[in-house]
């Protein structure tokens, strides 16, 4: 416990100075850059709260000693969804610069988006922002609670009722995260579709969480009561799940790549085209090398997840990538010609991530690594005693 407090601290710290030399950046330097990285920022952190929401309700569903190793970091991830809510506030000053629908001399001569402001318009978008929320933050905190009862009383029927609230639960956390990321990164450029869109960051989402946990399970393994409940099989099948989310992921970016590709539209294949060209190739050599084809073999290895270093070393790298990846899908909307970093690219996520750890290291402080009350944690430490 005392470790993560430790940790707390210096994040805070880190955040805010982070944070505030963004915030100069943005009043004296480039106001429109500021919007852009803080989104890109924010984008790829709270991917890892709502990853790690949804993992807990799949969790709740399958059940698994493999969820019991990692639910006290996937339930400090999701307690970050309140805080996150509050930090989405700033992007709102910010909507007419990041997106061209939100500006109203654009919709007037763009009969494209004249037609889609209906939806795409600043008060139903920010009407739409806090229903996620509520959602998302609602479903995080009955989970949370009805986790620490169980650890207060072990009484199995509050198992159940996680079990039973998961599977609407799943439901709804799907449809929500499909539109949200429609809302905020697909209509940065309103002329592009995918119908594949949502359920890819969904499963991106998913697997940046899962990475994160299992980082963090690994950098535990050896100084908290964590090893009594966490030996190689464990480990190994957090290895088999996390090669599940690499090949996920990468089949819904192939998919949506080949069935837009293939169809040979304009209006379709121009979103590719700008990021295919100008350097950003690059980044898609980098995604493909180190965000599938490495992982991918790295975790065919029983060695590597049967030992915990490695495998959180595999999973760090795939937590980074993920913020690669999400840096490909938005800078390219605002710098189309070529590729474009600014330092406030590398300063915001430094920042928002300072803010987010320290909250996430105060949540995972306060109770054991191990759900005390919960059948499955007995089960998990049983059978590797």
């Amino acid at each position: 416990m005392e470790n993560w407090q430790r940790v707390q601290g210096p994040c805070l710290i880190a955040g805010v100075l982070a944070l505030a030399l963004c915030a100069l950046g943005g009043v004296f330097l480039d106001r429109q850059q500021f919007f852009q990285s803080y989104l890109f920022a924010y984008l790829f952190w709270l991917g890892i709260g709502l990853g790690c929401l949804g993992i807990i309700m799949l969790h709740n569903l399958s059940g698994g000693g493999w969820g019991v190793v990692i639910r006290r970091f996937l339930e400090s991830g999701m307690m970050t969804l309140p805080w996150m809510a509050l930090l989405f506030v700033p992007l709102l000053f910010g909507l007419p610069g990041l997106y061209e629908w939100a500006r109203p001399e654009a919709r007037g001569h763009d009969p494209l988006l004249e037609h889609k402001a209906a939806y795409l318009n600043p008060i139903f978008f920010i009407l739409r922002a806090a229903i996620y929320f509520i959602l998302w933050v609602g479903a995080a905190w009955m989970f949370s609670r009805s986790s620490a009862g169980q650890d207060r009383s072990a009484d199995s029927r509050l198992l159940a009722r996680q079990r039973l609230a998961s599977a609407p639960g799943l439901v709804l956390f799907v449809l929500t995260v499909t539109f949200a990321s429609i809302d905020w990164i697909m209509s940065l450029e309103p002329h592009w579709y995918s119908t594949i869109y949502g359920v890819h960051f969904f499963a991106g989402h998913g697997l940046a969480a899962f990475a994160f946990a299992i980082m963090l399970a690994a950098l535990a393994h050896a100084r908290t009561p964590l090893p009594a409940a966490a030996e190689t099989d464990p480990f190994r099948d957090l290895g088999n799940l996390l090669l599940a989310f690499v090949l996920l992921w990468a089949y819904f970016a192939y998919s949506q790549w080949l069935i837009i590709w293939s169809g040979n539209l304009p209006e379709e294949t121009s979103w590719y085209l700008r990021r295919n060209r100008g350097g950003w190739q690059w980044v898609i050599a980098l995604l493909i090398v180190f965000h599938f084809a490495a992982p991918f073999l790295l975790l065919l290895s029983r060695q590597i997840k049967g030992r915990a270093p490695l495998l959180g070393a595999v999973a760090a790298a795939i937590v980074f990538m993920r913020l690669v990846d999400i840096f490909w899908y938005t800078a390219p909307a605002f710098h189309p010609g070529s590729f474009y970093l600014h330092w406030m690219d590398i300063a915001a996520p430094v920042g928002l991530g300072g803010l987010w750890l320290a909250v996430f290291f105060r949540q995972l402080a306060r109770r054991p690594l191990l759900p005390a009350g919960n059948a499955r944690a007995q089960t998990a430490m049983a059978s590797t005693s």
